[in-house]
């Protein structure tokens, strides 16, 4: 499972899609909105991606946690939209025979994720600021060599 979405990401659905008889692990990690960022108060997050090629980098990603550990089922799915503190804006699942291959590949996502994939966060603050939080749309460089 690799998606996008703008709606509330289902936590229980994308454990339950790498759950396997074969695997007797699965490792998991939430990303959820913070009400801060370097002390100032965030009410709420806006991300925004360039989908297709997302997805594409997603996968390419996806497929290279495969390649390096023995893995059952691999779930990524990243909220796009607006997100208000405390919800999830990413879940990385990883099922696989043993637990450390589940936890070193789905660090490794996240990672990854957050390295290469066109994701772009923009951050509301209390004080009615906003700013983008790294690389923007425009000043990214073309990403995940594509």
């Amino acid at each position: 499972m690799i998606q996008l979405t703008s709606l509330p990401i289902d936590i229980e659905a994308v454990i339950d899609c790498v759950k396997a008889p074969e695997t007797g692990a699965v490792d998991v990690f939430i990303g959820t909105t913070r009400d801060q960022t370097a002390g100032r108060k965030v009410t709420a997050l806006e991300y925004e991606t360039y989908e297709p090629m997302a997805l594409k980098v997603m996968e390419r990603v996806a497929g290279e946690a495969g390649g390096r550990w023995s893995l059952g089922r691999i779930a990524i799915v990243h909220r796009i939209g607006r997100l208000n503190v405390g919800e999830a804006s990413v879940i990385i699942a990883v099922s696989s025979a043993h637990r450390a291959e589940a936890f070193e590949a789905c660090r490794f996502l996240i990672d990854k994720l957050k390295q290469e994939v066109p994701i772009w966060k923009r951050e509301f603050f209390a004080d009615g600021s906003v700013e983008w939080s790294g690389q923007t749309p425009e000043s990214a460089p073309a990403r995940g060599g594509l």
